[in-house]
This record gives C-alpha cells, structure tokens and sequence, in this order.
C-alpha cells in the first residue's frame, strides 16, 4: 500500500509543532514533507529581544534542516507557485511537483502596506522576519555614517510589535552608545499605541515611551516614504533615513495563488477544524487562516494554541476519525518587552511593569523554542549526562 503524504507548507509556530511532534508519534502509513523559503524559522516573541541584545541570533532561530532530519521528514526550500487542486500538488516554478494528501499551510503574514514604498531606500518591512535584523543593522550602519546629526529612524504602525521595536531598538544604540546618535518615533493611525489592551495598560505603556524620549504620532496614516523622510496624510513631512514598517497583519502574495476561498483580506477562509473551505485536504493555520465563525486577531499566542487541534485533525483527516474545533480563547496574558530588564504584564484587569515579568517572558519565550532546537537539546541532554 502507497504511503500517503502529508505537507506542511511553512513552518511556522503550528507547523512547527507537527514537525516536532513526528518523532515520536508519526502518522501511520504517512510520510511528512516540509516546504519552507527560508533554512531556518524565527520565534516572533524573542525578536525585539533579540534586536535589544538580550538574545543570541540562534537562540530565536529554529535549524528547519536539523528538525527535519531528526523527525524523518523531508524538508524542501523552495518558493511556491500555486496548488493543482484536481490532483492534489503543491506547484513550484524551479523544483518538481509535491504530492499530498492532506496540505497545512502556514506562511503567516506581512505587514499591511509596505509594498506601496517598496522603491524607498530607508524602508524595512518587518518581515520575512528571517532577514529582519540584518536588513535593519545595514540600514542603521549607512545612516550611522554621517555623525553630523543624530539619525532618525521611524516606526510605522502603533501595536505591541512597534512598541516592543521601539524599546529593544533603544537599548541596542544605548548598549553600543549610539543613543545620542539616534532618535525614534512611532507613527500609527489609531487614536493610541497598543490599541486593543486596556487603557491603564496603554497609559503605563505611553509612559514609558515618553520616559525614553520615544515620540508618538498618533491619528496620522503614513502615506508616503522616501528615502530620507515620510509623509503623513495631514501633509506634514518627517525626516527619517530608517523607516521600519511594523502594521498590522497583511496576507502574503503566495495565498493569492493557491485557488483557495479568502477571507476579505486575503487569508485562507476555514472552518472551526482549520480546514479550507474550499478544500478539506487543505489546513490553513496561524496568521495564513482565518476561521470565518469565530476570527480572532492574528498574533502568535493563537497560532500556537491551533498547535493540538491541528495535531489532532490530521491524524483524524489521514486516518478516520473524528475532528475537533478550535475554540479561541477571548484573553490571553500579555507580555510586552520594555527593553530595559522589565516587561509590561497584562492579564485580565491586572498590570504591572517589573523585572519578574521580563523574566517570566523569557522563561516562556526560551521554553517554547527549545522545544524544536534540535543542538540545543542535545548539548542540554549532554550536559545533564556529565
């Protein structure tokens, strides 16, 4: 009897858990493919920390290769064209067809927009994350080279991410003195930064901020980004050599081409069990779905819930079983990373901004990806040995 095939496309925080997962209890009769852009993943919730220097590069980063060949499975880089749906294929222009049987999708988002200044020499789109840093360390080391003026860099976008950038992006120039050198501002259409937590969160947050010297310019759209300034929708025009562009979540061009119903934004419509609504072969999990019942914002934390409903429906999908539904929770403890040793908490009504809640952050974060770093586990196995 044929094996059947299951392909992750992306491996994301959901996929990744599939991947992690194969090891030791493999779908029987099954073989898995994996399908990524990039040889590595990056953890989204150790990014600004990274940027702020309180990680190492490899500590956020997830050795797709190494995963791979640990769980058995077969890990393909390359970029997708589209799907052939009539026979079940998962098209690429520069590699051969990949067969499946059942297909998860997972290549989360872009930020809204940024294609529109694509042509701008200062602008650094926030994702592919894989890239972000290096991308944003060339641009901070060009403006870097005139000393004659403090460098201004520009945040694009007012939720947690930019704020988080913001911060962690302060401690790095402050750590390598280039604080007096470099000044940032935030610029978001919404009345407030952090819109969607609570109004004291957002206080303590606005705040701090301005304890930092980090300006706000709230209730302007950006509409236009040149090479050394940006201009908003009231005309005004602002000096910026460095414009990171940190919106809100925006569908990647590749869903475009898969033939597979979208949401009005261009996610992939699914059911309450992460199927396609056009395709119950097809899983679209994190960022790349949207569960047309019951959607919910696109951040990580519900990606990484999907990770056991997912689990369990392709098993039943490829198997014979029954599926279950993914039931999102309405509130999530926040954890937001100030740059400064400390993290803002938010859970429920209560907040706070101290040190322990950095490190209860971290403890999290460092817990969460050390699950699929596959060295790390082994030097930790090892270490315990000796």
């Amino acid at each position: 009897m044929m094996a059947k095939n299951l392909v992750l496309l992306g491996v994301g925080h959901t996929n990744a858990h599939i991947v992690q997962q194969w090891e030791t209890n493999p779908i029987e009769g099954c073989e898995l493919t994996c399908i990524s852009k990039f040889a590595t993943a990056t953890y989204s919730g150790m990014l600004p920390g990274t940027l702020g220097d309180q990680f190492t590069d490899g500590e956020m980063r997830i050795d797709l290769k190494a995963l791979c060949k640990r769980a058995g499975a077969r890990l393909i880089l390359a970029e997708t064209s589209g799907l052939d749906l009539k026979t079940g294929k998962v098209l690429f222009a520069d590699h051969e067809a990949v067969a499946f049987d059942a297909l998860s999708i997972g290549v989360g988002s872009m930020p809204a927009g940024w294609e529109t200044h694509a042509e701008a020499a200062s602008l650094v789109p926030i994702k592919p994350m894989q890239t972000f840093l290096p991308r944003l360390n060339q641009h901070l080391a060009t403006a870097q080279a005139d000393r004659k003026r403090p460098s201004k860099v520009a945040i694009v976008g007012g939720g947690v991410a930019s704020v988080e950038i913001a911060l962690c992006l302060l401690q790095h120039c402050e750590r390598q003195k280039l604080s007096r050198q470099v000044s940032i501002e935030i610029f978001t259409s919404s009345e407030t930064v952090a819109e969607g937590m609570t109004p004291r969160s957002v206080r303590r947050i606005e705040q701090i901020l301005a304890s930092r010297g980090i300006q706000v310019i709230a209730g302007q759209r950006v509409t236009h980004v040149g090479d050394t300034f940006l201009e908003t929708e009231n005309g005004d025009r602002h000096e910026s050599e460095v414009v990171i562009w940190a919106t809100g979540a925006a569908a990647p061009p590749v869903l475009s081409k898969l033939g597979l119903q979208t949401d009005d934004r261009g996610f992939i419509a699914t059911s309450k069990t992460l199927q396609s609504l056009t395709d119950p072969r097809v899983f679209a999990v994190g960022d790349s779905g949207t569960i047309l019942e019951s959607p919910v914002p696109k951040a990580g934390v519900y990606a990484v819930r999907q990770c056991p409903v997912l689990s369990h429906n392709l098993q039943a999908f490829l198997s014979g079983g029954s599926m279950d539904a993914f039931d999102p929770q309405s509130d999530f403890l926040k954890l937001l990373n100030t740059g400064d040793g400390k993290a803002l908490l938010q859970y429920g009504c209560i907040t706070a901004h101290r040190r322990w809640c950095w490190q209860l952050k971290t403890w999290i974060d460092k817990r969460f990806v050390s699950e699929f770093q596959v060295d790390r586990c082994v030097d930790s196995s090892n270490q315990e040995a000796n």
